[in-house]
């Protein structure tokens, strides 16, 4: 989830903790607690783009991370707070909880987390965005409502329960949405008679109304959307070629089975002005129904001064974003 998710949801643990021993301070350290396993991003500074894809939500999100990190973290609020109502392992309690909810959290959307690293299977829910509003806003109000009292109040507690409880029947919500616009992607391709071999299917960009699913062929992946507001009609699909044939002549390179990996097999390559792109679609596109939209992940292949085969993100065009926000708003209404 983003950042600011994942700061409230560690607060909200943080008081949990320990808040009615040390007040507004568990907050405070339950939201940086909550920012930790996301320092894996800053591997982007040393490291190029799919060595620092491989190694986001890893090693810093699993549950062994966890459990190494929150008693040494412990340790250091526990001298820097000395003889104060806290011990060592209150803080130890409040930095686990903060550091594992995270990964926990990031589980339940598209890009998933290695919980159980140094195994390589990544735990993916898929029925939340990364960003979602109505997950986050209301968890937010309560936590800054919990705020406002003394740490031995009551309604403190109350109100941090409140947001800890509403944010995760949502997310509950979010799995039957999922379960539900599967089998509405499910019955439309029974009903046009479209032979598939898998499905997966996510919500759009921050909302839980908008479905959208890839479809794997035999030679193709199709791509359509699910409104839980469409009235009942058909969902058309956009086809996307596979093209794996284009890697042929690069199939002895060890970049193209991370490349695999990497996009768990959901991919589309295509060719632009003799430049070769490996297209992840987990992740969809700029773009609703449309087959010229650029996806959100797509590595162009290239070879450096040296002639080793090498991967870049493609760059994504900040025009594309308020065109899509329009689309999004239109369709997630069943329009």
């Amino acid at each position: 989830m983003d950042s600011l998710t994942q700061i409230v949801l560690g607060a909200a643990m943080g008081e949990a903790a320990i808040g009615k021993k040390v007040g507004n301070k568990a907050m405070l350290w339950g939201a940086i607690a909550g920012t930790i396993p996301d320092l894996d991003v800053l591997t982007k500074l040393f490291t190029d783009d799919v060595t620092a894809n491989e190694m986001h939500r890893g090693f810093s999100h699993s549950i062994l991370f966890s459990i190494i990190a929150a008693p040494l973290l412990g340790w250091i609020l526990a001298q820097l707070y000395r003889n104060k109502e806290a011990n060592w392992k209150d803080w130890t309690w409040l930095m686990f909880l903060g550091i594992f909810t995270h990964p926990i959290l990031d589980a339940f959307t598209t890009w998933g987390t290695q919980l159980f690293w140094p195994y390589t299977y990544k735990v993916s829910f898929k029925n939340i965005f990364v960003v979602d509003p109505l997950y986050t806003i209301p968890f937010l109000i309560f936590l800054i409502m919990a705020m406002c009292y003394h740490r031995t109040h009551p309604k403190r507690r109350k109100w941090n329960r409140l947001g800890i409880i509403i944010s995760s029947l949502y997310m509950l919500l979010t799995l039957g949405f999922k379960w539900i616009s599967y089998h509405q992607f499910k019955s439309s391709l029974i009903a046009q008679q479209i032979s598939y071999i898998s499905i997966q299917n996510r919500p759009t960009p921050l909302n839980s109304i908008l479905w959208t699913a890839s479809i794997e062929t035999s030679d193709s992946f199709l791509i359509g959307y699910y409104s839980l507001l469409d009235g009942k009609h058909t969902i058309p699909y956009t086809r996307f070629p596979k093209n794996h044939h284009l890697l042929s002549d690069l199939a002895a390179d060890p970049l193209i089975p991370r490349l695999i990996t990497l996009t768990e097999g959901w991919y589309s390559v295509e060719k632009i002005n003799d430049t070769l792109y490996v297209n992840d679609l987990r992740f969809g596109q700029m773009g609703i129904g449309t087959a010229n939209a650029t996806f959100v992940f797509s590595y162009e292949l290239y070879r450096d001064t040296n002639g080793i085969l090498k991967a870049k993100e493609r760059e994504r065009k900040m025009d594309e974003v308020m065109p899509l926000f329009k689309e999004l708003f239109t369709r997630v209404l069943g329009i």
